[in-house]
Parts: structure tokens; C-alpha cells; sequence
């Protein structure tokens, strides 16, 4: 079985007064749990309990029962009147804080005895516990009760009694098939929201290999892309149909905006000259940034998963883009260029998630000339322009269309990289045997005088050369970087079975 979880976010329709006991019952609750990561700082043994018996043992050092009259470090001291469901709430929270803290001080521990045995010199200033404390109260149930679709009643500090509150819920109700968790109690701006995470339960749906085995499995393809479609989606069967391809504009817009703030941005900088230091400059601006790649990232990655589970497809594959860079250019079109590929990432972060809790899984290939390689005979296609002609030439990198020349396959570019990135994801589950390369025509070879060195000849009479061969061998492109004008590169000659790729 496999649980899929996610936090449903509610507005309250409240009294103004009741603003001023949210802010007190969230002071209360910052105070216990920065009280408990003191007593876990002095007992640093609890850290090495389960939660369980952490839980357990921090009660008996701070709080007072007729078999533990005298605790060793009260907790009435400070807080009395803290009812123990509250209480526990704060000490879960002291023991995420303090063993977030115990592994961040051994990661620093194991890089300062890595740079002492390389005799490196290291500067990197060791982790310090929480100074200030802004934790947002988690209600356990008995803190909480009444709940339906509109209203909740909270139990609050007021800073002289603890009372019971009934506060009205708005935005949607909790999604059907989910089990509600506790609810936390948190401050956006100057209003107050009620989280809960949601939980539920479903059959696992398998790796890849165990699903792709079956003939009724579908995969859903993505590749991403920076120009008008943001993302383009087919469905293909497990045999290498297509399915059903789908298209998700956008990408002009979003780059329009993004660039547009970011030109602001630089002429506000233009008219100082000078940046203070350790100072957020033209925050609204920024803010403005991310709420545009945000919102389009949740929005692609929604719209994704959607079409793969209206087509019944059970596994997502997408490209493993991870060391994309920003062309070069000025500060703007760098800067939109880099967030560009940061939106890319989270579109795939969040359609992972997406994906899970609607009982699908997510796969990533090799992204090496994805969009450079025909999807039905695997040779170098050409990329071009409408305005170019029936017969063009060359590769011109973001271009929408793509001929091949070899079977004269015809169609959107974009679409032929994704149908490519399926094909990758079957190729590798099946561990099909790389055959050999095609022998070249004699006028076709390099002669050994030319100076070209293959990466097969060896460098001495004793045995080939394993650092050239290793060098040779690991260089990246990725495809789907169209403003990425490399030269163009052979794709892989591992074999993919042929589907039937039909042009719409």
C-alpha cells in the first residue's frame, strides 16, 4: 500500500478580536517548544529515543503528575495552565527543530574532517540553533472539534484562559477519499488560515520495469520547452503507439511578463548605482517574479497530469534537465533565461507530486538530442520554419517543424521530441543490446594522417587509453535547449522499437 499526502489551505471569516488571540495562542506555543529545545539542548540522550519514548521522557523531566511531583525542569515555571494536547504539539515541534539541527551540525562536522584530511583550509561557520522561534500551532484533536464544511470550532489562549471559538471556514472543503490530519493555525500577511494535511491510502502502482511489462500500460511523455509551448504531452502504449498529443502554450507570455519585471527591476537599479548590502532591493517586483513562475509551474504540471489520467496513462516520463545555463546577453534576457529553466523545474517537482497522489509514478531519461533525433528511424532530423520552404536545410534550434531526410518523416518538432523521450524510457526498461555502428563508405572515413584521434585507438603498445576513452565518452547535450547553438551531434544508435508514429 502507498499513502499520498497534501496540505489543503482554508480562509477564516473571524471577529477582529479574535486576530489578537490567534497571535497570543501562537506566542504560547513558540514559547513551550523553544522551552522543550532547551531541555533537549541539556538531555541530548532523547535525541536517540523513537518519538514514542522522546515524547515520554521529555514529559517526566518538565511536567508534574502525582507519581512525578518534583520534574526537573518544570514546565508550570514558565507556562502553567497548559493543557497536554498542546503541550505535546509544541514538543513535536522542538524535536523536528533539534534533529533538523544534530544532522545539520554533522554535515558540517564530516566536511570540516574531509577539508582537514586534504589539509584545505575551511571557513564554513558551523550551524547555531533557533534564535527566534515562529512556529505555527498545530491543534491535536481535543484542541479542535466540531468541524464541517463551513465552520471549526478552535480551542485559543487569550492569555488569561483558554476558550472555545467558532470560526468560519471558506475556499474549498476537504477533498473526498482524503482522512483530515491536525490542522495548524497559520498567519499569512495579516490574516490567519487554517492548514490541514490530508492523507489517503491506495495500492502502490509499481515501478516502471513491472508496469511496462504489461501491454495495457500507457506512459505519458513530457518534453518542456522555453518558446510558445511550455510543454508538449503524448500518450503512447507500451508497444510504442501514440496515442494522443496534447500541447500547452504559454511560454511567450510568461517570458513577455517575466522579462518586462526584470527590465524594471534594471532600471530602478540604473538610477541608484549602488545595491546596499545584505538588503532585499525592489522586493514587490521580485515577489511579482515568482508568482508568475509559480503560478504557471502548478498550473503546466496540473494540466499534465490531467491529461495523462484522462488517457489512463500510469507512468510520467520526462527529460533530466539538470545543468542548463542562461544564454548570454543582457541583464534581463540572462536573468529570464535562467528562471526559464527554474520554472522547468518546478513544473516537473510539482507534477511528480501530482502525479503520485493520483496513483501514478514519474520517470526521468537522458535528455541527449532528444529533439535532434527522428522518432521513427532515429537519424538526424532538420529543424526549420514554414517561411523556409518544402525542402529546407540545416538545423535552426527552436524552430516549430522537422523533416527527416532519411525517411522523410514530416511534423511538429516538439511533438517528435517527446515521442523520442517515451521511446528512451521503453528502450532502457527492456536493456535492448547496442548494436553496431553502420560502416562508413571509404571517401566517408577520417585517415589515420588527418590527425583525428578515435576514441578505440589505444596510446601505447601496453592497452587502449582508459582516461581518453572515459573523456570521450561523457559528454552532455540536452536536446530541448534550443537557444543552446552547439554543433550538431549524432544521436545514440541504441535501438528503439519503431512505433507507429502518424502525423496529425
Amino acid at each position: 500500500m502507498a499513502k499520498a499526502t497534501k496540505t489543503i489551505t482554508q480562509a477564516m471569516q473571524y471577529p477582529s478580536r479574535y486576530a489578537a488571540w490567534f497571535t497570543t495562542t501562537q506566542a504560547l506555543f513558540n514559547t513551550v517548544a523553544s522551552f522543550y529545545f532547551e531541555v533537549i539542548t541539556a538531555h541530548e540522550q532523547v535525541l536517540l529515543l523513537s518519538s514514542h519514548r522522546a515524547l515520554h521522557a521529555l514529559e517526566t523531566l518538565t511536567h508534574a503528575t502525582e507519581e512525578n511531583p518534583d520534574p526537573v525542569m518544570p514546565l508550570d515555571a514558565i507556562a502553567p495552565q497548559v493543557p497536554a494536547l498542546f503541550r505535546r504539539a509544541a514538543i513535536h515541534a522542538a524535536l523536528g527543530s533539534a534533529h533538523a539541527f544534530e544532522t545539520s551540525l554533522q554535515k558540517w562536522r564530516a566536511r570540516k574532517e574531509k577539508a582537514a584530511l586534504k589539509k584545505k583550509r575551511f571557513t564554513e561557520h558551523p550551524p547555531v540553533p533557533p534564535r527566534t522561534w515562529n512556529r505555527s500551532p498545530t491543534f491535536y484533536k481535543g484542541q479542535w472539534k466540531g468541524r464541517t464544511a463551513s465552520s471549526i470550532l478552535l480551542k485559543l489562549w487569550t492569555g488569561a484562559r483558554w476558550i472555545w471559538v467558532n470560526v468560519r471556514l471558506l475556499s474549498r472543503d476537504l477533498p473526498d477519499g482524503y482522512e483530515p490530519g491536525s490542522p495548524s493555525l497559520v498567519r499569512h500577511g495579516s490574516h490567519w488560515r487554517l492548514h490541514t494535511p490530508v492523507e489517503k491510502t491506495f495500492t502502490s502502482p509499481g515501478k516502471v520495469a513491472v508496469q511496462l511489462a504489461h501491454a495495457q500500460t500507457r506512459i505519458c511523455a513530457i518534453d518542456l520547452n522555453l518558446d510558445h509551448h511550455l510543454a508538449v504531452c503524448t500518450i503512447q502504449t507500451a508497444d510504442g503507439s501514440t496515442v494522443a498529443t496534447t500541447f500547452l502554450s504559454g511560454g511567450k507570455r510568461v517570458n513577455g511578463r517575466r522579462k518586462w519585471l526584470l527590465g524594471r527591476i534594471a532600471r530602478n537599479r540604473r538610477k541608484t548605482g549602488i545595491l546596499a548590502e545584505n538588503e532585499p532591493d525592489n522586493v514587490a517586483l521580485w515577489e511579482k517574479i515568482r508568482h508568475v513562475d509559480e503560478q504557471v509551474a502548478h498550473l503546466i504540471s496540473a494540466r499534465i497530469v490531467h491529461f495523462a489520467r484522462q488517457h489512463q496513462a500510469s507512468v510520467l516520463v520526462f527529460e533530466h534537465l539538470g545543468k542548463l545555463k542562461p544564454q548570454k546577453g543582457r541583464y534581463s534576457r540572462r536573468g529570464n533565461s535562467k528562471r526559464a529553466f527554474w520554472m522547468k523545474g518546478r513544473i516537473f517537482t510539482n507534477a511528480k507530486y501530482k502525479a503520485w497522489n493520483e496513483g501514478m509514478i514519474t520517470s526521468r531519461v537522458n535528455p541527449r538530442n532528444t529533439s535532434r533525433e527522428c522518432a521513427r528511424c532515429h537519424g538526424l532530423i532538420v529543424r526549420y520554419h514554414a517561411k523556409q520552404g518544402p525542402e529546407p536545410a540545416g538545423y535552426t534550434p527552436g524552430a516549430p517543424l522537422a523533416w527527416c531526410p532519411a525517411c522523410g518523416m514530416k511534423g511538429h518538432a516538439d511533438r517528435n521530441a517527446s515521442v523520442v523521450i517515451g521511446q528512451r524510457l521503453r528502450t532502457r526498461v527492456h536493456h535492448q543490446e547496442k548494436p553496431r555502428a553502420p560502416l562508413l563508405d571509404p571517401g566517408e572515413r577520417d585517415e589515420k594522417s588527418s590527425g583525428v584521434v578515435r576514441s578505440q585507438d589505444a596510446n601505447s603498445e601496453g592497452g587502449p587509453s582508459r582516461r581518453r576513452a572515459r573523456r570521450h565518452g561523457t559528454g552532455k547535450g540536452y536536446g530541448t535547449t534550443h537557444e543552446d547553438h552547439a554543433r550538431m551531434v549524432a544521436p545514440s544508435a541504441i535501438p528503439r522499437p519503431l512505433p507507429l508514429f502518424s502525423e496529425s
